[in-house]
């Protein structure tokens, strides 16, 4: 009968939070600022939430405006120019998804196969930065550089010969859907792009050795290796992004405002901004982001399931 060896199995002691404050007070510290900051920007707001049921009065306040029920919302449901909003800000969400969200995947797999390190560290700098950049920057330098007239990349078309006058890209509707979700797809790309490459990081190369020994090219190790390596990803990305349908971005719409393309550029964000803190009805603005966020809810919570049916972890 084999003897024990005498060594007792380290049995793992559960960390007090006293223990565990103390050890790393700089990093609790640190986090401080930014949860103070979710509580204040998206928690504290709550309570404010049922102005949408009140006929809300800012000289009366809460205490002092009655309660309507759903009467705001049944008078928003009603208005046209919400229906117009509701209308444009889903077609061009799903227009954004559609064509947005592939990019940052595809660019990913080009990326992971550049070898040329100093090529592929330049090219992530460089796609990623207009990023960071705010809307009102790229929407200056956009209408300097599509005029119809004087436009660059107008003048370089038509001294190329490629067209005889100037494309309207933002001062017609439908060149300006174009030009808008293109401009989207550039400015979001790089982003994606980073999160992306991180999860291909993570894949075990092994499995690449073993294509390889399979006989594999690139495009079967890309198709039958990375992209179900970053599957889990794609689908916990795409779910957010399907939450985000409903919404609109104010600052993106109004760099790119235009009394020629009015029927395209409204959206929710600009009607709630119009109806709600323009006109000072507080009430029927709070309604209108209310109802995009339980919409935004129900897409996510609808596609997590769906996801998850289909086999995958999900985001839940």
């Amino acid at each position: 009968m084999a003897k024990s060896s005498g060594t007792k199995p380290q049995v793992k002691t559960k960390t007090s939070w006293k223990s565990a404050l103390k050890r790393d007070w700089q990093l609790y510290l640190l986090l401080l600022l930014p949860v103070a900051l979710v509580i204040v920007f998206n928690y504290a707001a709550y309570p404010g939430l049922r102005m949408a049921f009140m006929d809300y009065k800012p000289m009366k306040g809460f205490e002092g405006s009655d309660w309507v029920g759903f009467r705001v919302f049944q008078k928003i449901f009603k208005d046209h120019d919400f229906t117009r909003a509701l209308r444009n800000s889903i077609i061009f969400n799903l227009l954004d998804l559609l064509v947005g969200f592939p990019m940052p995947i595809i660019l990913a797999l080009m990326l992971n196969e550049l070898r040329f390190m100093k090529f592929k560290k330049v090219t992530q700098t460089i796609l990623y930065l207009p990023h960071f950049l705010s809307w009102a920057i790229i929407g200056a330098v956009a209408y300097n550089m599509f005029r119809p007239a004087t436009g660059l990349v107008n003048t370089l078309l038509v001294n190329a010969g490629i067209i005889e006058q100037g494309i309207p890209f933002l001062n017609e509707k439908w060149h300006w859907a174009v030009t808008y979700l293109l401009i989207g797809v550039w400015q979001g790309m790089g982003w994606g792009t980073i999160l992306y490459l991180a999860a291909i990081t993570s894949i075990n190369g092994e499995l690449y050795e073993a294509c390889i020994i399979d006989g594999a090219n690139k495009w079967q190790k890309m198709w039958h290796v990375t992209l179900p390596g970053i599957r889990s990803t794609i689908v916990t990305l795409l779910i957010m992004n399907l939450g985000r349908v409903m919404g609109s971005n104010l600052e993106r719409l109004t760099a790119f405002d235009n009394t020629q393309v009015r029927d395209f550029q409204y959206q929710l964000a600009i009607y709630i901004y119009q109806k709600g803190m323009g006109a000072g009805k507080y009430a029927e603005g709070t309604a209108v982001g209310l109802f995009q966020s339980l919409v935004g809810v129900v897409l996510v919570l609808l596609s997590d399931k769906i996801a998850k049916a289909l086999g995958e972890e999900g985001l839940l």
